[in-house]
């Protein structure tokens, strides 16, 4: 071992300032090494007293290693070095007092000592880079690379490697690029330091693509710059060519360490590719490189590729566990929604006492998003108010969005008003997303205001949860704009949050403007946008939209499919609907993914053989298909199908919506069969659908049709809250049944309830009127149709009318009311008037009549001459009953004969 004075005789002759401009890693080590005195005890410094017998350079030694600096020690140790005089003459002890005071974070004190030092080296300048970048103060690390350049000191490897890091972390590429410029120029370019910090910056702040340019510049056997290049690949989720780099970096026979191998196990978690990930743990196992950090990024491998017990056993299996360990397992039960097993991870990491960070509690916040699960949520939000975790903005956003997906918004908007010194933009996107989650758009967009109000700009998150309720055009057209002021507009999620806005208030060609817009559209823009002209009746366009995807290098995917299927289904086209089938498996599309659209696509084109070809080939009973088919054979007309399929569909204990129900009940209304009708509405009412108002709908519907207007009325009182169509329903079965009052009456409670009439409804109204001889009741309601509702009176109301008329015998009348129409009558009207001519025995105006019809003779039917003729045969005209018969021989018309069982 050296003595104290031989070691300084050392330090001094090696660390001269006239050194070469590289040293390499093996010199450095040496030097270190030298610093070694004879007795490594610690003598702590007490009362601001120095020993009298003190070696500086055993202090710097053992001071150093026990991490125990501070500012007011380190004084001391420069006063007394001043008042002896050694600091002018030794540069080793001045480095050594300026490197403590960059450990202790007295920069300024730090700066002061380093301007005074005369005969500075480079390791003056690299303790100075290095402590600027230890506290964080980046453009000062660089100002003093900047210095050391222009004092003519060339950097060494250190310096490059460290300056390169304040760039990074300054997110100043330019910088960079000019301190890679010169490090190439001074010969540094081969460097492993230099590499792995350029390639770090450029995988941080530029592209990955750069970063790979520097890779590729020069064969490295460094191991740091593989770690930077791989995990920089990971970074920029270019997972697949951070595999690609580890098989050539072991194929170069360069040992991987356990950075290497955390990097590569992220980029097989993400994608979910375990059985490489388990050929990586057994290099692990084999090299013996597994630590913390390895352990803990095998389990989230097996957790996020949702095999949880390898992830159990695998976190068992560490023998130290940190936090991130426990945050990976609770994270990957999260993932697997058992949020049992989380709180029960949970609560072990509590017990060994385990602290928690942010990521914990995020994940454990996510866990308790249940409706049930008030009671833990609020047992967190304690345990996060205790640990002093509420600071964080991103706890407090997860804390926001479990309380709304519990049904809590009371609870989410008390957190956000006790995060009022700390709001984010995170808090304000999760309160604002709680209260459209829950359909509260009032405070919604009061919320959205007040961020503009207070000068907080809304970012796309908060922009898309505001339109996203928005069903105000005026208010949809300010955010609109907010959006082309911010530039927002030009972001996909934003953009397609506001074209859908503009379709659910009825401006489809401002929803079209908007998405043709967007510069960068995804396939949720594509599918929303197809879906909007399908809801808006426009499935033709929906369909030349989609055969605009493949010019914009998209492939269409699940979403987008299905919304296509659906327009085809509108538009009953199964060639198409063929076409994008085929499509679909040529693409490699899981036809179960796609099973309900196709069998709905099918069964609404009235190819029922094929969707259930097509069902029976699915690997098990999907819902959505077995709804689609059981809808598509009750209405063509296959009732007994539709029941059999149902009735497997209640053996497979499967969740059947009112869609279905509402189908069957339509199919046992064409039966007529009253009671498997009656049956089935026990069913509905077990499962709680008896209020439905689609249910109700359809209940009343087939209660009428079999002739029992008492159930009728019962299924109508079970309704919740009765919509248009409920109440229209009704009013037909009142109708049907010939209790004309009651349907009027019924009309004027729907009017009571503030629903407003349609066009169906008027004439449902106009044939209860009709079937109880309701003449001025009907005229009273016709003509508020058009001066009330504003609704342009058609075919079927004007043919109520006339029946009305017809039905009292008021037969001029009616004439008259058909040669003032409008319209031009067609012949269900002229027979209409045609058929109570015959019934009143009026043969003149029957006669007026048959020539009308006569004039519509394109548009007969053989029955309307029959009915002619035998009006005139009834009155003894033969010779107008053979001309009658004649017309029929010299068209194309065919009487099909009468025929009885009798």
């Amino acid at each position: 071992m050296l003595s104290s004075s031989a070691s300084r005789t050392q330090m001094n002759s090696l660390l001269n300032p006239k050194l070469p401009s590289r040293i390499s890693l093996f010199q450095l080590k040496f030097l270190s090494s030298l610093a070694v005195a004879e007795n490594p005890s610690f003598f702590p410094i007490e009362n601001d007293q120095i020993p009298s017998r003190f070696d500086p350079f055993q202090f710097f030694n053992v001071y150093a290693k026990s991490r125990q600096c501070t500012a007011r020690i380190t004084k001391i140790v420069h006063t007394h070095l001043t008042t002896t005089g050694l600091l002018q003459s030794d540069i080793f002890l001045s480095n050594s007092l300026l490197d403590l005071y960059c450990k202790s974070a007295a920069m300024v004190d730090a700066l002061k000592l380093f301007d005074l030092i005369a005969d500075r080296n480079f390791f003056s300048w690299n303790i100075m880079i290095s402590g600027y970048n230890h506290i964080s103060l980046f453009d000062m690390a660089w100002e003093m690379f900047c210095r050391m350049h222009t004092s003519g000191f060339g950097p060494d490897e250190f310096a490059y490697g460290s300056v390169l890091s304040a760039c990074t972390a300054l997110q100043a590429p330019i910088f960079g690029k000019q301190v890679y410029s010169l490090a190439i120029k001074n010969g540094f370019f081969p460097n492993g330091y230099v590499q792995s910090g350029m390639i770090d910056l450029f995988a941080k702040n530029c592209s990955f693509e750069d970063a790979l340019r520097v890779f590729h510049d020069v064969s490295c056997q460094n191991v740091v710059s593989w770690n930077a290049i791989i995990s920089g690949a990971v970074r920029n989720g270019e997972n697949r060519v951070a595999l690609h780099l580890f098989r050539k970096m072991f194929r170069g026979f360069l040992l991987p360490n356990s950075f290497t191998f955390s990097s590569v196990l992220t980029a097989c978690a993400a994608l979910e590719e375990i059985e490489v990930g388990k050929e990586v743990q057994g290099l692990v196992i084999k090299r013996g490189a597994e630590d913390v950090f390895v352990g803990t990024t095998i389990v989230d491998l097996y957790a996020k590729c949702g095999e949880m017990n390898e992830a159990v056993k695998e976190f068992k299996r560490m023998p130290t566990r940190n936090v991130v360990s426990w945050t990976a397992i609770i994270s990957g039960f999260v993932h697997k929604d058992d949020y049992i097993s989380a709180l029960k991870f949970f609560g072990e990491m509590r017990k060994v006492g385990e602290q928690m960070n942010k990521y914990t509690v995020t994940s454990v916040l996510t866990a308790c998003t249940r409706p049930s699960m008030t009671e833990e949520a609020t047992q967190i939000h304690s345990l996060i108010l205790k640990s002093g975790f509420f600071s964080a903005a991103v706890v407090g956003s997860a804390l926001i969005n479990a309380y709304s997906k519990i049904g809590a918004v009371d609870l989410s908007e008390m957190v956000f008003r006790e995060m009022e010194n700390i709001k984010d933009l995170r808090t304000w996107a999760a309160i604002i997303s709680s209260f459209a989650q829950n359909q509260n758009s009032g405070r919604a967009i009061e919320l959205f205001l007040r961020m503009l109000q207070e000068s907080v700009r809304p970012d796309k998150f908060c922009t898309s949860s505001v339109l996203s309720i928005v069903d105000c055009l005026n208010l949809g057209r300010q955010i609109h704009s907010y959006t082309l002021k911010s530039g927002l507009v030009f972001d996909v999620s934003v953009g397609s949050s506001l074209f859908t806005m503009y379709s659910k208030c009825d401006s489809l060609e401002e929803s079209y403007k908007v998405f043709q817009q967007i510069p960068d559209k995804d396939n949720v823009s594509w599918a929303s946008m197809i879906a909007g002209f399908v809801e808006h009746g426009c499935a033709d366009q929906a369909l030349q939209l989609y055969r605009e995807i493949p010019l914009e290098e998209i492939v269409p995917d699940q979403m987008t499919l299905t919304a296509i299927l659906t327009a085809c289904s509108a538009l009953r086209s199964l060639r198409t609907g063929k076409e994008i089938h085929c499509h679909a498996l040529r693409r490699g599309v899981e036809q179960d993914v796609l099973g309900g659209a196709i069998v709905t696509m099918y069964s609404k084109c009235n190819a029922l053989s094929l969707a259930r070809r097509v069902f029976d080939m699915l690997p098990q009973m999907d819902e959505v298909a077995c709804s689609s088919l059981v809808s598509g054979c009750a209405q063509n007309g296959y009732v007994e199908e539709a029941l059999q399929l149902f009735h497997e569909m209640l053996m497979a204990d499967m969740t059947i919506d009112s869609f279905t129900i509402s189908s069957i009940l339509g199919a046992i209304a064409l039966l007529n069969g009253l009671s498997i009708g009656t049956q089935l509405h026990a069913h509905i009412t077990k499962v709680g659908f008896n209020s439905h108002v689609s249910v109700g709908s359809s209940l009343v519907t087939m209660y009428s049709k079999c002739a029992s207007i008492e159930d009728c009325l019962k299924a109508f009182d079970q309704i919740e809250k009765p919509d248009l169509v409920c109440w229209t329903a009704m009013i037909v079965s009142y109708a049907q049944h010939g209790k004309g009052a009651e349907a009027l009456q019924a009309y004027e409670l729907l009017r009571e309830q503030g629903i407003r009439p349609d066009s169906v409804t008027f004439v449902a109204l106009l044939s209860a009127c009709s079937h109880n001889g309701l003449v001025e009741e009907a005229y009273f309601y016709f003509s508020s149709m058009v001066q009330d509702y504003g609704l342009k009176p058609g075919d079927r109301h004007y043919a109520c009318m006339v029946d009305l008329l017809s039905r009292s015998g008021r037969l001029k009348e009616a004439a008259t009311f058909i040669n003032n129409m409008p319209i031009k009558p067609d012949a269900l009207i002229w027979g209409t008037l045609h058929a109570a001519c015959k019934v009143h025995g009026d043969m003149e105006l029957g006669k007026l009549v048959a020539n009308k019809m006569m004039e519509l003779e394109p548009s007969m039917d053989p029955g309307a001459y029959v009915s002619i003729s035998n009006m005139y045969a009834d009155a003894g005209q033969w010779e107008e009953v053979i001309k009658i018969r004649n017309q029929i021989k010299g068209t194309d018309m065919r009487k099909e004969p009468g025929w009885s069982f009798v």
